[in-house]
This record gives C-alpha cells, sequence and structure tokens, in this order.
C-alpha cells in the first residue's frame, strides 16, 4: 500500500437546512444576533435560503458556508487561523486537498485491510526521527475520526512526544502515567473541534521508557483503549531510537511503515520488517511521506 506524496431566536426557514446553517453561524460567531434579523429579513424578501442572504449581506465567505455545511454532515474542519492547532495538521486545515485526498486513500485501504477485519489498534511507525511518522499519525487519526469512527490518537513516544504540541494539549498525565499506575482514562484529552477524535499524551517522561512499555500494564491498557474506541492510533518513536516500537508493535498487532521520500533507504525498511515479523505483528503497509 505505498502511496505517493486539513437576541433573535435561531433563523427558521423551510426544510430545515437554513435553519441549521443559520444556528450553526450563530454558534460559531460569523454572524450575530442583530446581524441574524437583517438575513432573516432579505430570505423572507427575496425567498432565498439563509446563507445565501448572509453571503449577498457581505456577513459571511463561501468558505463560511462550506465549513458550517461540513458541521452539518459530521465533517468538521478548520480554516486557516483557527484553532491553536499545528499549521501542518493539513487534515484539518486543507480537506479537500490532493494531499488530504492520498491520506483518505490510506484511511480506506487500512479500512479494508485492517479494521474491518476486527482489528482496532495499528502501530504508525518511522524509520528514523524526522521521518514525519509523528505528523502523519495525527492527520490519519483526524481523517478517521472526520470518517465518524470514534478515534483514539495514542502519543507512545516516551522520548521525545510530539502530539500534545500538534494539538495544544496540555502534557501532565498521559500513557506513562497510565503504565505506571498513576493515572486513569481520564487522562484521555477530547479534541472538541472535532467530532470523533480524542488523544492521549505521552504523559510524565520517564527514565525507562523501553521498560515501561514492557509492562504486563501495557497490554490491559491497549485492551481498554481497544475496548471503548473503533480506531486506536499509537504514534511511536523512531526505530533507530530502540525497541520501544517493536514491543508496541506486539501488543497493538499491526504496523504501518512511515517512509520519506528520497530518504529513508530501502535496505533499512526491509530490515525493520523482518524486525517487526519476529514480535508477531503483521505490517499493513506503508507509505512515503513529504512532510517533516
Amino acid at each position: 500500500m505505498n502511496q505517493p506524496t486539513v437576541s433573535p431566536p435561531s433563523p427558521v426557514a423551510a426544510g430545515g437546512r437554513d435553519s441549521s446553517i443559520g444556528a450553526l453561524l450563530l454558534a460559531s460567531g460569523k454572524i450575530t444576533p442583530e446581524n441574524a434579523e437583517r438575513v432573516l429579513r432579505m430570505q423572507k424578501e427575496l425567498g432565498i435560503r439563509f446563507g445565501e442572504a448572509a453571503q449577498r449581506l457581505g456577513l459571511i465567505t463561501e468558505a463560511d458556508i462550506q465549513q458550517v455545511l461540513a458541521r452539518q454532515f459530521d465533517y468538521p474542519y478548520l480554516q486557516a487561523g483557527e484553532g491553536k492547532f499545528s499549521p501542518l495538521l493539513v487534515a484539518a486545515y486543507e480537506p479537500f486537498s490532493a494531499q488530504v485526498e492520498t491520506l483518505r486513500a490510506v484511511r480506506s485501504q487500512l479500512m479494508l485491510r485492517w479494521f474491518a477485519r476486527g482489528r482496532k489498534a495499528l502501530v504508525v511507525v518511522g524509520l528514523e526521527s524526522g521521518d514525519g511518522a509523528s505528523l502523519f499519525a495525527a492527520n490519519l487519526a483526524v481523517v478517521f475520526s472526520q470518517l465518524g469512527e470514534q478515534t483514539l490518537l495514542v502519543d507512545a513516544n516516551l522520548r521525545t512526544p510530539r502530539q500534545h504540541e500538534i494539538f495544544d494539549l496540555p502534557n501532565r498525565h498521559g500513557l506513562s502515567d497510565m503504565l505506571a499506575g498513576r493515572a486513569d482514562a481520564e487522562a484521555i484529552q477530547k479534541v472538541d473541534s472535532f467530532v470523533a477524535l480524542s488523544v492521549l499524551s505521552a504523559g510524565t517522561l520517564p527514565p525507562n521508557p523501553q521498560e515501561l512499555i514492557n509492562r504486563s500494564s501495557c497490554a490491559s491498557v491497549n485492551l481498554m483503549l481497544e475496548s471503548r474506541y473503533d480506531v486506536v492510533l499509537y504514534d511511536v518513536p523512531a526505530a533507530e531510537l530502540g525497541s520501544d516500537a517493536l514491543a508496541l508493535a506486539a501488543r497493538a498487532g499491526g504496523v504501518l511503515i512511515v517512509a520519506r521520500n528520497n530518504k529513508t533507504p530501502i535496505d533499512s525498511i526491509a530490515a525493520l520488517a523482518e524486525q517487526i515479523s519476529h514480535t508477531g505483528a503483521e505490517i499493513v503497509g506503508s507509505v512515503l511521506v513529504d512532510f517533516k
């Protein structure tokens, strides 16, 4: 699966759709209650949809309309500058780009090859630091959540975690604390900007990440997470940094290898694939990425 290289009452109108759009525009602060009255008057006079009337009055843009339509159909995304996420989270900010279309193609392959078989967890691993595996895992988690799958992204990189930075989340308690028995499922954080996405950050950076990942508690935590979510994606340290990824691969059962286009040697990919096979885990596929 190699892939190349995101106050008046709420407006009411016949048919219901404009009503929902009007309510969403109000709730998101795109229009004020006072402006809503102007829109309602034009809507009634011209017999047009609420969104069209708001656009004609110059209160919103076509991008605003597309965004609220996406929320109406449970496909949320953000406009540039909205939210505090990393701008490299293209699945959130550029959902109709060619790059995100490729992400959706990867998602479809994973659904068919792995998750449709009743599997829940998947490790996403790169070979070297800076290969882009963490960012790829974050974007993949977003597109799975946009599908309506209850998705959990686990930052299992207990050395140099990144997911809390990508999603602008606190990193007080997380996976390491759960493995050490110092936290429970309440450490999982819901990402409110998306309908079905949650993140479990790495938590307290331990002095013994490899030993912590190899504890029996890791298997118990994975089973608990799988029971609560449709899709559990593990972002792990690069393979060059140790055997953390291999230990988690054995727990999850499946691995997606991320390689850097024009950088990662084929021999290195083959060597990692052989190591993974020795854990009993299945290599579900591999992808080539260009972003860091």
